[in-house]
């Protein structure tokens, strides 16, 4: 396997997606599946209302395609591959459902958050299963030692905390423009890197395909958004990026690798948690990005810092892995 492979695999996945994409569009607005903003969300996203969303489909489509034209192609379809794509396609399904809630039966807040909960631990189980199955390893290594702890089978609870932490967590950082297609276009490419490191091949494919996949849909999500990932897109991705983290035993890098998710996801934590506590808020509106926005930075401002940021976390990410 060569780096052209990567390459290929890039450049067809981007392909896929942009072409898709102004055939899709058009069919979700036509099917008036617009976008319904949270009043207590920033005022200036009002003027969002409408924008297409499910978005997510068009790159989601990209990605399978793509990892079983390449894999097939060039490496072994094996069960990293079917793993991958169960755990991608399946939040991706159970997103497609919060997201048509929302824009058909116009209930803005989707499934509720037990639905939600309830089957992403479902799939993660079918996950486990399947995993412990073909006796993956229940270890997990600690960055910068020769340390590994076995779990054996709450290594099932560490998946479930994982993939659903991680689904989330991604979830969470999909508010403004572009913020999760560019940062998970990077995540993505960082955990690419580690795979081809490992020469686990088929999961660099599949890892360089949502890289193509969603930079394709970033030409039209990128700000002012013609059209929105909703959760079909969020929580697929980041139930994908958790699972190539297990199936490469760097689960806890990333937690670096994916810092900017894991900073989002934080700062909702703490912004609850001070409220209940003491009545107050750190930040002026959580998630992060949209602290920032209320202190008068631009969207695309907030964006690129972000991805600034996800970029410096990937490198040092890799650094850590691959040469300490």
């Amino acid at each position: 396997m060569t780096e052209q492979v990567i390459l290929y695999t890039i450049i067809a996945a981007f392909i896929i997606t942009a072409v898709l994409a102004p055939i899709f569009i058009p069919f979700l607005r036509r099917l008036k599946f617009g976008q319904s903003i949270r009043d207590e969300g920033p005022q200036s996203h009002q003027k969002k209302t409408g924008t297409p969303t499910m978005g997510g489909i068009v790159f989601l489509l990209s990605i399978v395609a793509t990892t079983f034209l390449m894999t097939g192609r060039f490496s072994d379809i094996g069960p990293e591959t079917y793993l991958m794509i169960l755990v991608t396609v399946g939040f991706g399904l159970l997103g497609f459902l919060d997201d048509f809630i929302k824009v058909v039966m116009k209930r803005n807040l989707g499934l509720t958050s037990k639905q939600k909960l309830a089957g992403q631990i479902v799939i993660s189980i079918i996950f486990y299963l399947i995993f412990k199955q073909n006796d993956f390893s229940t270890a997990v290594s600690i960055p910068m030692t020769d340390i590994s702890i076995e779990l054996g089978w709450f290594y099932c609870l560490f998946i479930i905390f994982w993939l659903v932490g991680f689904s989330n967590a991604v979830n969470l950082t999909d508010g403004l423009d572009g913020l999760v297609s560019g940062t998970s276009a990077i995540a993505f490419g960082a955990m690419a890197v580690l795979a081809w490191n490992q020469s686990q091949f088929d999961i660099a494919i599949f890892s360089v395909a949502v890289v193509g996949a969603v930079l394709g849909f970033l030409v039209f999500n990128a700000h002012p958004a013609k059209v929105f990932m909703g959760d079909t897109g969020s929580l697929a991705l980041g139930g994908a990026i958790a699972t190539v983290a297990i199936l490469t035993k760097t689960e806890i890098i990333l937690i670096l690798i994916g810092g900017v998710f894991v900073i989002e996801t934080l700062s909702v934590i703490l912004q609850v948690a001070s409220f209940k506590t003491t009545g107050k808020r750190i930040f002026k509106m959580s998630p992060l990005h949209h602290h920032y926005e209320l202190s008068g930075w631009s969207e695309w401002r907030v964006v690129v810092t972000f991805w600034t940021v996800g970029l410096l976390f990937a490198v040092l990410g890799i650094y850590i892995e691959v040469w300490l």
